[in-house]
């Protein structure tokens, strides 16, 4: 009975928070608006992207049956500790400042997102401090590649020059990227053999932050888009979160024989992944066509690539972000050149390029860092740090 009333709060939660997107989704916002009302806007759509970094994000990497608990906290702290961060920063002017308060909120939880990206890769494998450390660590690599890459940071790329509107490459490959390299130089012999264990309830509460990501991705990928582009970006998002939902249960059953939960939980997102850099600019058509191909690869990554890398680097990625926010993140970025033929194919792979190297660089740099607050005893376990854990 406590189960069916907490089950139904949250899709009560749901809905009343989705009624402004799907106002917005009708086309309902007119163009012209009064700055008040666009903040008001954006206000909306960055609380939509507080439920996902918070409900979405938490449940989704609550699928570890023995460390819910610790799922849920790291999320909280990481978010409590990277949105502050961003937001001090950026009013230095270190990495040009937003002047409007809402959108530097909201480039805040953008760098919130890639974190906790970032994150997903160790999940289990660190103490609640070293969660910490890993947000303050990780948000100026963030806001440096962000700086370089989007707004003309050392002039090694022209401000514009690449095209990532919901943030293909510098959230979701970054993140992931970063996190692999956090990885590479953290996983222990240990950690490596042992199994990452899952059950049918921690499997329907991940699922649950799968839902609650899905439902409000089109609010972050529309969350800074003029006004009359955002109805045209949210139906794209829609689109191609459908594509990847499709081809994932298709591709899943085709490889396994029988469908994967943490396929569907996982590999369903991969659209709202790929379709980031050209939401704004692509067709309909297009929108739906780079799900599926997001879907098909990010599937084809968790039931046959995973492993294979896992064996090859000696390296446990916890949660699959290479397979749902790295290959569909750089696929998204490429995606965006045959659908804009004005934008520079020089610019948008340098830009790819830069992102790669300083997200995997300062990875393998924190990941000689964060050791130095020590290890946790038993990876994938509440016990160590939680009262009645049991």
């Amino acid at each position: 009975m406590k189960k069916l009333l907490l089950h139904y709060c949250l899709l009560t939660c749901l809905l009343i928070l989705a009624i402004p997107m799907l106002s917005a989704a009708a086309g309902l916002l007119p163009e012209g608006l009064p700055e008040g009302v666009v903040n008001d806007q954006r206000y909306n759509r960055a609380i939509h992207i507080m439920a996902m970094l918070l409900i979405g994000f938490g449940f989704l990497m609550v699928f570890v049956r023995k460390y819910g608990r610790s799922a849920l906290t790291a999320t909280f702290l990481l978010v409590s500790t990277s949105l502050p961060l961003y937001m001090a920063i950026k009013t230095t002017g270190l990495f040009t400042m937003a002047t409007d308060e809402i959108e530097r909120l909201i480039l805040a939880e953008f760098g919130a997102a890639s974190l906790l990206i970032a994150a997903g890769a160790v999940l289990g494998r660190l103490k609640m401090p070293q969660y910490i450390l890993l947000g303050l660590l990780f948000i100026p690599f963030y806001m440096l590649n962000e700086w370089v890459v989007l707004e003309g940071g050392l002039n090694l790329i022209p401000k514009g020059g690449v095209l990532d509107t919901g943030g293909s490459i510098v959230i979701h490959a970054f993140g992931a990227i970063f996190g692999l390299g956090v990885a590479l130089t953290m996983t222990t012999k240990q950690e490596f053999e042992k199994t990452i264990e899952t059950d049918s309830t921690s499997d329907r509460y991940s699922m649950l932050g799968s839902m609650m990501l899905w439902i409000f991705w089109p609010s972050f990928c529309a969350a800074l888009v003029p006004a009359e582009q955002m109805p045209h970006t949210v139906v794209n998002v829609i689109l191609a979160l459908c594509g990847s939902t499709l081809t994932t249960y298709i591709v899943s059953v085709s490889l396994r024989k029988k469908v994967s939960i943490a396929d569907i939980a996982n590999a369903a997102l991969a659209g709202g992944v790929a379709i980031g850099s050209a939401c704004a600019v692509a067709s309909h058509t297009e929108a739906i066509g780079i799900g599926i191909m997001a879907g098909a690869l990010s599937t084809f990554g968790f039931a046959v690539i995973q492993s294979k890398q896992q064996n090859l680097m000696k390296l446990i990625d916890t949660c699959g972000v290479t397979n749902l926010h790295g290959l569909p993140g750089l696929m998204g970025g490429i995606a965006v050149l045959p659908i804009v033929r004005s934008l520079n194919i020089g610019h948008q792979m340098f830009g790819i390029f830069i992102t790669i190297v300083v997200a995997f660089l300062a990875g393998l740099i924190t990941g000689k860092v964060l050791p130095l607050l020590g290890r946790k005893i038993e990876a994938y376990d509440d016990n160590e740090e939680f009262l009645d854990a049991d």
